[in-house]
């Protein structure tokens, strides 16, 4: 059997993007792995054995064209309400909280925020799948 172990995004500033998923997701740097051309950052937490990788460019200056073919990161919270909150004091501009449903029931409530590079960050109350 397969295990997921990271999801790669490439980022521009690493000091802005290492602060941002410390500030808003607790991830910190499991290991950071310099190269000549780009920098490697391994962002993690207690929570899972789940990695999100930062690819730094040296020679990048200019935004990552993100395209069409993204969707996003998720993260699941032990209460969304609070985390929605935390956010827009933080100044991170979440957008709304949804409650998703399907034939009348409940499956997710979340929200989404964009980390400095534009990525889409789904944050959905910890509940049925979305453990």
């Amino acid at each position: 059997m397969a295990k997921a172990i990271h999801s790669m995004i490439r980022v521009l500033d690493e000091e802005r993007s290492v602060a941002f998923y410390r500030e808003a997701f607790g991830l910190g740097v499991a290991e950071r792995i310099d190269f000549d051309g780009f920098t490697l950052v391994y962002l993690s937490n207690d929570e899972a054995a789940f990695e999100l990788e930062l690819t730094i460019n040296k020679d990048t200056t200019e935004p990552y064209d993100l395209g069409n073919g993204y969707g996003h990161l998720a993260f699941s919270v032990e209460d969304v309400d609070a985390e929605h909150a935390r956010f827009e004091a933080a100044g991170f501009a979440p957008r709304k909280l949804v409650d998703l449903k399907k034939d009348g029931k409940k499956l997710a409530r979340f929200f989404f925020v964009k980390d400095p590079d534009g990525y889409e960050i789904e944050v959905l109350q910890r509940a049925g799948r979305y453990q």
